[in-house]
């Protein structure tokens, strides 16, 4: 039997759009002999709605939407996701559920059991957890069909209920076997998630001796970047297809002979899987959100380097335009650096001084700062004046403005609120700085495209003479690696001081990251990346004094 394995990238509550693609490759996956077709979570529906879950008329499009395909469905077993209604029963009002469609009408359902509520996952809040699953067959083979974490049993370890293994508890019951397991998901992308996903694959396998498929969504949907990245293996773990990473895909796998597609690499290259991933999150979430161009600034750093790459190749160089907004303190150095990044991108590129903008501010402040020594304030009028010039251009030009912002600067607050800290998307708020480096070297794998001085001069904000990051900041490596300690291995203050990092050093990192959660709270929408993203997932209260 040959069965197709896709993975779309749907818009969130657009049924017309999301709908015409379940329709469009179930037909071709027909004309390619497939008797079974299986698409991700929530195909329907986009994930995740969030709360868009609460609004009636919300569910009763999505109703219409399901019944449209039961009509529009060529003759081919469909399985896809999709939210189901709970009425009369206690407890939530929806499950998330798995249909397949035979002929015009739904032979088989699943629903979701465990409902993740941790990190960026919230579906306790929305739907009931799923009773055992019944098997699904078609022609001689017989399938245990899951929905995302209902796979994640052993490795989050906090479930009681096991539904592969009870799948086969069902199985044996029944006195049948099981062929194929298929898990049908929404998963985010995160840096190091393949390696994962895939010992999970495995173990699966091993534990139950058959093979495994595995579809999941693709595109970026706010902060969240979903990879695709699909997979078959078989019963040996060996993969047999696979579906392109950070694209909508299908590709098909015949158990006759369990052979498959494959569509992309087995083995990915770590740094371009997110850049791949940034690049399709700026395109998602411009497109989706109505924009064709974009806006940033170009410091002549790395990181506005970094971004504006990141954004010609999401939307192409006719549709990004860098501005430098030199300042009495910028040097010839950084205008040259950003002049040529725009020149190796083929991207618009102007210049806006802001020496006369910041004269003017500090005679209007003068009589109400006088007998006061210069400090931040006027370094931080500069990056503001720089974000409302940007912000003006974004308005006039209808360009989203992209912010260029690290996650080491955010975690810190090195960053101005209402200054470079403005924009509509802050695509790399989630890169640590020495994976913009490397990043940066990546783009630059097969050429100059960012200036090789812009990586290898140290890096300053030039908001004052002979500034560099370094005269307020631990060396960026040593601050990355005490940041991923704290935000992304949950270490305390003394298991960080335990590696050997200084203990003043530490308290002071921690003291930052503490007192600038208000900063963040205020930040752009950011692309995530890492297993503990700013934004969306964290829930840290601004108004805190809780000190380790």
């Amino acid at each position: 039997m040959k069965i197709g394995l896709v993975q779309t990238n749907p818009v969130i509550g657009d049924f017309p759009v999301n709908c015409k693609k379940i329709v469009k490759s179930a037909c071709e996956a027909l004309e390619r002999g497939c008797r079974l077709v299986v698409f991700p979570e929530m195909a329907v529906s986009g994930y995740p709605p969030q709360d868009l879950l609460e609004r009636t008329s919300f569910l009763d499009d999505h109703e219409r939407a399901i019944a449209g395909i039961l009509r529009d469905l060529p003759p081919v077993d469909v399985m896809f996701g999709c939210i189901e209604r709970r009425q009369g029963h206690p407890g939530k009002p929806l499950y998330n559920s798995v249909v397949v469609v035979r002929n015009g009408a739904v032979v088989f359902r699943a629903r979701k059991q465990l409902l993740p509520s941790y990190d960026v996952f919230d579906e306790t809040r929305y739907f009931e957890p799923g009773p055992p699953s019944e098997l699904y067959t078609i022609d001689d083979l017989t399938f245990g069909v899951t929905v995302c974490e209902d796979i994640w049993h052993d490795q989050v370890g906090e479930y009681r209920v096991d539904p592969v293994k009870d799948l086969f508890t069902t199985a044996k019951r029944l006195k049948t076997t099981i062929d194929v397991l298929i898990n049908v998901s929404a998963s985010p992308f995160q840096r190091g998630k393949e390696d994962t996903r895939y010992a999970i694959f495995r173990s699966l396998i091993s534990r139950f001796h058959v093979p495994f498929f595995y579809v999941n969504q693709v595109g970026g949907q706010d902060s969240l970047l979903f990879d695709g990245r699909s997979i078959a293996m078989d019963g040996n773990g060996t993969v047999i297809g696979k579906g392109a990473g950070f694209s909508e895909d299908l590709f098909v796998v015949d158990t006759d002979t369990w052979l498959g597609e494959i569509h992309g690499p087995i083995d990915e290259d770590d740094i371009a899987a997110v850049h791949d991933s940034l690049v399709m999150g700026v395109r998602d979430y411009a497109g989706k959100c109505g924009f064709k161009s974009a806006v940033l600034g170009l410091s002549g750093g790395i990181d506005s380097a970094l971004t504006a790459a990141l954004a010609v190749s999401a939307l192409g160089a006719d549709n990004v335009m860098g501005v430098a907004l030199p300042s009495p303190y910028s040097s010839t150095d950084s205008l040259e650096d950003a002049r040529a990044l725009a020149a190796n991108l083929g991207c618009r590129f102007e210049v806006l001084p802001i020496s006369e903008l910041f004269a003017c501010y500090r005679k209007s402040l003068g009589p109400l700062f006088t007998g006061m020594r210069e400090d931040l304030t006027e370094q931080n009028i500069q990056a503001r004046i720089r974000g409302n010039l940007l912000m003006a251009l974004s308005n006039k030009l209808g360009s989203l403005l992209l912010t260029t912002g690290n996650k080491s600067e955010m975690a810190v607050g090195y960053c101005t609120l209402y200054g470079d800290m403005s924009g509509g998307l802050a695509v790399i708020s989630d890169v640590p700085k020495q994976l913009v480096y490397e990043l940066s070297r990546y783009v630059n794998r097969n050429g100059e495209i960012i200036p090789v001085r812009s990586i290898t001069k140290a890096p300053t904000a030039e908001l004052k003479p002979d500034q560099l990051d370094q005269d307020d900041l631990p060396p960026y490596e040593m601050l990355d690696q005490i940041l991923e300690l704290h935000l992304e291995k949950g270490c305390s203050l003394n298991e960080i001081i335990s590696y050997g990092f200084a203990e003043k050093v530490v308290r002071d990192i921690l003291r930052r990251i503490r007192m600038n959660e208000y900063k963040r709270k205020q930040a752009p929408m950011g692309l995530k990346v890492t297993s503990k993203a700013f934004g969306y997932g964290r829930r840290y209260p601004n108004v805190q004094n809780y000190k380790e």
